[in-house]
């Protein structure tokens, strides 16, 4: 069980996991050492998944950003398995989510611009097995990106 400090800790690395323990510590009255453990004992409970470097994608030309909708040929375990399979292996793709509705999957990729994405399309994505459908939708804006998951509540 996380207590309040745990959550003031977390919200602290999830906002620059480059802090130091010290700095940490600094910040929510705590000594290294007690910082530390808690840490190390949030790695240890899998509360803290790992340590990411988030990129600006547009200073890396990955600009585009695209979200497509799939539906699969067949809803069974064996063809969701196969797909996501195939779709963990997609470098360009950042997220997948396997969701109700009216479609089967929610990606969200990137591509340098709609000759990649086309690209993309058409020799990876629609070619896995058991594709039926895909629709696309192009982001004009990003209003709220974060990684952020709230803590404090």
């Amino acid at each position: 069980m996380i207590d309040r400090i745990d959550r003031q800790i977390l919200d602290l690395l999830q906002q620059n996991a480059r802090l130091t323990i010290q700095e940490i510590g600094q910040q929510i009255n705590l000594s290294k050492t007690p910082v530390h453990e808690r840490i190390r004992r949030l790695e240890r409970d899998g509360v803290i998944d790992r340590y990411v470097t988030i990129l600006n994608r547009k200073k890396i030309d990955s600009s585009l950003l695209a979200y497509c909708q799939v539906t699969l040929d067949k809803q069974t375990r064996d063809s969701f398995e196969t797909y996501e399979a195939a779709v963990r292996m997609l470098p360009n793709v950042l997220e997948c989510n396997r969701v109700s509705g009216t479609f089967d999957y929610l990606i969200k990729m990137v591509a340098r611009n709609m000759d990649d994405y086309n690209d993309f399309y058409q020799e990876q994505l629609s070619v896995i097995p058991g594709t039926l459908h895909i629709s696309s939708f192009f982001v004009i804006a990003e209003i709220k990106n974060s990684t952020v998951v709230p803590v404090n509540m």
